[in-house]
């Protein structure tokens, strides 16, 4: 049976182990619906990948699910809608605009 010739001390063990942890996943966020999901998968909550719809997730849901996802869709879409409404004007615009 194998028995070490010297004691490990507390220090030399703590060292080998600093690196043995759980690291967190890395998260992108999805530019059809905004949440985070794994990088070069498809979208679980929207079922796209690239802006390409893959997978129909609202045929799966039920009537009452579906009608909540539509309707948080619409929202998301309405605030990126507002977004490119508020812009910068440009000198030509200002001096057009009447306050």
């Amino acid at each position: 049976m194998a028995v070490p010739k010297k004691h490990t001390t507390k220090s030399k063990r703590n060292k080998r182990r600093m690196h043995i942890f759980l690291k967190s996943p890395s998260l992108v966020t999805c530019p059809k619906c905004g949440k985070p999901t794994r990088p070069h998968t498809v979208c679980p909550n929207c079922g796209y990948y690239k802006r390409v719809e893959v997978i129909d997730v609202l045929k799966k849901l039920e009537k009452k699910e579906r009608k909540k996802r539509e309707k948080e869709i619409k929202e998301r879409e309405r605030k990126e809608k507002g977004k490119e409404k508020e812009r910068p004007l440009t000198l030509e615009e200002l001096s057009q605009k009447k306050f």
